[in-house]
């Protein structure tokens, strides 16, 4: 649904993105990572036809976003990172008015549609202006969906949001899945472990990394192990570890051991024979899993491309 070939922006003699190729397939949802700086608004803002590409090529939707720039709007639902909206407009009017921008047929039935779809349809004589501004997010993501795009591009959606209205807005693009390809720009790692069915990387401006999370894990990983968790001992554990065949490194954090070796081994029988024969009380034993940010920080700091 989103292709992406050799897709390069100058500014001047800055390069803000250089030769990305990447897709995301229909109904998915593609986490869009990387640094502030390295791309990632200019990216989305060529896709949804806001600026044209130095060089490279895209299609979203199946339309090539220059030769096809009308057709591709018509199917792109944008959220900006600053949502463009009027204070003095009651929630509905803006909406409204939106629509009749698209031209829209039956614009009130859609805007009351778009309303409850986003749970603001109580709010809809409201004014903007006093709305909070995860009430204001929701709007933003209304006026995206009006249309019925079959593309989303979101960039930062639940920034500057409280807990909640991150939970909220989180819910709602969830619940989109399916029904739209969703590009999700986000500096929020966890919530693309909960949202995202796959995830690009990108740092100055170049690709890092594309991929299921689970395929970039299983990739980025170098070693295997386990975390145990001992009764007593911690430390002492560790050590006594250290000295297994094979294990590479072993550090305790309290009384939770971390115990790594190579890959292609398997040494769970030997570290869990080590923790009963020594006396440390074995109370709990779990593989090593890399998390969302030691993936990210992996990656953006010097990751090979994938």
């Amino acid at each position: 649904m989103i292709r992406a070939s050799g897709l390069t922006k100058e500014f001047g003699i800055r390069r803000a993105i250089d030769n990305l190729t990447f897709q995301a397939e229909q109904g998915e949802i593609v986490g869009f990572l990387g640094p502030n700086g390295a791309g990632k608004t200019t990216t989305m803002r060529i896709l949804s036809g806001y600026m044209p590409p130095t060089e490279g090529e895209a299609t979203v939707a199946g339309y090539d976003i220059i030769s096809e720039s009308i057709e591709v709007r018509r199917r792109v639902g944008y959220l900006p990172e600053t949502v463009p909206l009027y204070p003095d407009m009651t929630v509905f009017d803006y909406l409204k008015f939106m629509a009749d921008l698209r031209h829209l047929p039956n614009a009130e039935d859609r805007v009351d549609d778009t309303l409850e779809m986003v749970g603001m349809e109580e709010r809809a004589d409201g004014y903007i202006g006093n709305l909070s501004k995860g009430m204001r997010q929701r709007i933003g993501l209304a006026q995206a969906l009006l249309h019925k795009p079959e593309v989303l591009i979101l960039d930062e959606p639940t920034i500057g949001l409280d807990p909640a209205q991150i939970r909220e807005i989180r819910e709602l693009i969830r619940n989109l899945r399916g029904e739209h390809t969703i590009m999700l720009s986000t500096h929020i790692l966890a919530e693309v472990t909960q949202v995202c069915d796959g995830v690009v990387i990108i740092n100055e401006g170049r690709l890092m990394a594309s991929g299921s999370l689970e395929e970039l894990t299983a990739s980025f990983r170098r070693d295997e192990g386990v975390v145990v968790r001992v009764r007593r001992g911690g430390a002492e554990a560790a050590a006594a570890a250290r000295g297994i065949p094979g294990v590479g490194r072993a550090e305790a954090a309290g009384n939770e051991v971390r115990v790594e070796w190579s890959p292609g081994r398997d040494l769970r029988e030997e570290v869990a024979s080590l923790a009963v024969g020594k006396g440390f009380g074995l109370l709990e034993m779990r593989p090593v899993a890399m998390n969302i940010e030691d993936l990210y920080l992996q990656i953006v700091s010097g990751g090979s491309e994938q």
